[in-house]
């Protein structure tokens, strides 16, 4: 996962948390902010997604997840994202017997 450097405002509150998460999970500061920013990436695609304003695919690309992986994280919050993991596996099953024929 690449990264850059960005000037940042952030409420005292959420820093707050974050020392709170840094010393929980005994890392820094910024890797406590960090994680609790791809946490809520992670909230914000699974919920564009069950509004079918984003693909698995596409969600999966963002947070450098397999869709699998989408599919069990959206299983493990308990949201509906469309189609289940069975019926992706189903369908991708399917479209490689087509492309092989």
């Amino acid at each position: 996962m690449s990264s850059k450097s960005y000037p940042l405002r952030l409420p005292e509150n959420l820093l707050k948390l974050a020392e709170i998460k840094s010393k929980e999970e005994r890392v820094n500061k910024s890797t406590a902010l960090r994680k609790l920013m791809y946490e809520g990436a992670e909230n914000y695609v699974l919920e564009l997604i069950s509004r079918g304003r984003l693909s698995v695919g596409r969600g999966a690309e963002i947070l450098e997840r397999t869709p699998y992986e989408i599919y069990r994280l959206a299983e493990e919050k308990g949201v509906e994202i469309g189609s289940t993991m069975e019926q992706y596996q189903k369908g991708e099953e399917t479209a490689e017997s087509k492309l092989n024929v």
